[in-house]
């Protein structure tokens, strides 16, 4: 197995373009439109190959758009696990409104999925091995996929040895949580949710990340606060990122680069700081380019010795 795998349960064809402005009833003419890959890990293990990270992306595919997500990862030398399924591929839109700058999104939720479909995505993302590998599971459930999905592939890595990473939400995070992963990485409204508190300051920030590792829901909590910056726990240590001064594009796909820039140093074997400074880069970098293009291993670089981190 690759060095990371990725494993995104509810994939998307991301489809964006601009009007000059949103009116309703009318026909609306959009600039150019494009068509990306999309779903948390998938944009994960887009960003760790621009790196030049070895990745392997799984999910279940169906449909057209199925086959199309097949066709643009291999555009972009992803290799792939593309579990066939029955419904079809679901499809997202982004809409940028030229005169305000304003972007607005629109989510669908998904093909349902069925017991022997989840279950094939969930058996391909482990193999027995030397128990080395970063298992990214990253975005939504689903219909047909039950609320324990990530943490039955949280016991399946830890069983195997393997490091989990999440990037989730709601119960699916809470339970996930409690059969403990490696790495979290929360936005402050998830981690609010989660808690069940405003955490208006840095130190309830900290606090609340660190109760989480405590119990023992993971080693580390990356929690990302878009103009704040970033933070990164431990149980013994933290450091915070400043928010780099950039003019926003887009913010589409800004904590998926954070997440894929970190894990691909990661992976590598570099320290916790530098994997930080490298997510924050990637990050930033997201916010410089439209739509869902995420962002490029030009800009991670040039950035990278720009972040600002101090500990905590």
């Amino acid at each position: 197995m690759p060095s990371i795998v990725t494993v995104t349960i509810n994939p998307t064809i991301d489809v964006s373009a601009s009007v000059e402005r949103l009116e309703p009833s009318v026909k609306l003419r959009c600039g150019p439109g494009r068509r990306d890959a999309g779903g948390g890990g998938v944009n994960v293990a887009r960003v760790v190959r621009r790196l030049g990270g070895d990745v392997l992306a799984i999910f279940p595919a169906g449909g057209l758009p199925g086959e199309m997500l097949v066709r643009l990862l291999g555009a972009e030398g992803v290799p792939v696990t593309a579990v066939p399924i029955a419904g079809e591929t679901r499809e997202d839109v982004t809409i940028l409104e030229r005169s305000t700058g304003r972007e607005y999104r629109f989510v669908l939720e998904g093909p349902h999925l069925s017991w022997t479909e989840w279950r094939a995505c969930l058996d391909a993302a482990i193999e027995p091995g030397d128990g080395q590998a970063i298992i990214v599971a990253s975005g939504s459930l689903p219909p047909g996929v039950p609320e324990d999905f990530h943490a039955r592939l949280a016991s399946n890595a830890k069983a195997a040895g393997d490091r989990m990473v999440l990037d989730a939400s709601g119960p699916a995070l809470a339970a996930a949580l409690k059969q403990g992963v490696f790495l979290i990485k929360p936005n402050l409204r998830e981690l609010q949710d989660l808690t069940g508190r405003p955490l208006d300051g840095q130190n309830e920030r900290l606090a609340a990340a660190r109760e989480i590792i405590a119990r023992g829901g993971a080693e580390l909590v990356a929690l990302t606060l878009g103009q704040e910056g970033a933070l990164l726990v431990a149980a013994d240590r933290a450091w915070r990122a400043a928010a780099m001064p950039i003019l926003p594009v887009s913010s589409v796909g800004a904590g998926d680069s954070f997440l894929g820039g970190m894990v691909h140093a990661l992976a590598a074997g570099r320290p916790l700081e530098d994997a930080f400074r490298q997510g924050v880069a990637a990050g930033s970098a997201a916010l410089l380019s439209p739509g869902t293009t995420l962002c490029d291993a030009k800009d991670v670089r040039r950035l990278l010795p720009m972040v600002e981190i101090s500990a905590v």
